[in-house]
């Protein structure tokens, strides 16, 4: 396949890059710094430096591919919109551009707990990760709105750890056993495979190690 990644040079989209790259995928790696961000030299890897708020930028990185991994983080105030904002133009491109597949991260704040309200509507949600909840779910609203074929991957806590291939997933709630943590290199991994089998289409998806 070939793949974009949009978020390329952060914990997980290093991750994926490896990742994408051992499976013999091609890829694209766009981002600010992809030129400095000690990503791997390989025939296979394409450098794209763009700015994610670049409407040509975005279609011509996504232009031609298969696919679409999206690992965008950015502030946890509410202030850092890159996760809102950044989805809504992805999403403009890849439509634009005839590409129809995406996994995207988001976060656990937006899986279903089990009053029925989602996860960041409860009252023991921990509030300082309310406005970064909020803008994983405008970027999952946005996504739901429209017919890409996409899955919206809500870790809990991320570790900076290589992949461990063990993991457990759900759809659309937290998984059992939940261990409110996953290594980048699992959710890469998961992520990549679920880029491929299609098993969590139109759905988000809990996940922990």
């Amino acid at each position: 396949m070939k793949i974009v990644i949009f978020g390329a040079t952060g914990m997980v989209g290093k991750q994926l890059v490896q990742q994408a790259l051992f499976n013999g995928h091609e890829v694209r790696a766009f981002g600010r710094n992809v030129f400095t961000a000690g990503l791997p030299e390989e025939e296979k890897l394409e450098l794209v430096q763009g700015a994610l708020f670049d409407e040509g930028e975005v279609y011509n990185a996504i232009k031609g591919t298969d696919g679409v991994l999206s690992a965008l983080g950015g502030g946890f105030d509410g202030v850092d919109k890159t996760r809102s904002l950044g989805m809504k133009n992805i999403i403009k491109q890849m439509n634009k551009a005839g590409v129809k597949r995406i996994v995207s991260i988001g976060g656990m704040g937006v899986l279903d707990g089990a009053d029925g309200k989602l996860l960041l509507e409860g009252e023991d949600y921990p509030k300082q990760y309310i406005p970064v909840g909020q803008e994983h779910l405008k970027a999952y609203e946005q996504l739901a709105e429209t017919d890409l074929d996409w899955s919206f991957v809500c870790p809990p806590d991320i570790t900076d750890a290589a992949p461990t291939g063990t993991f457990y997933t759900a759809a659309d709630t937290v998984p059992e056993p939940n261990n409110y943590k996953i290594n980048s290199g699992d959710l890469a991994l998961f992520m990549l495979k679920e880029m491929e089998k299609k098993e969590y289409v139109g759905k988000r998806v809990g996940i922990s190690n």
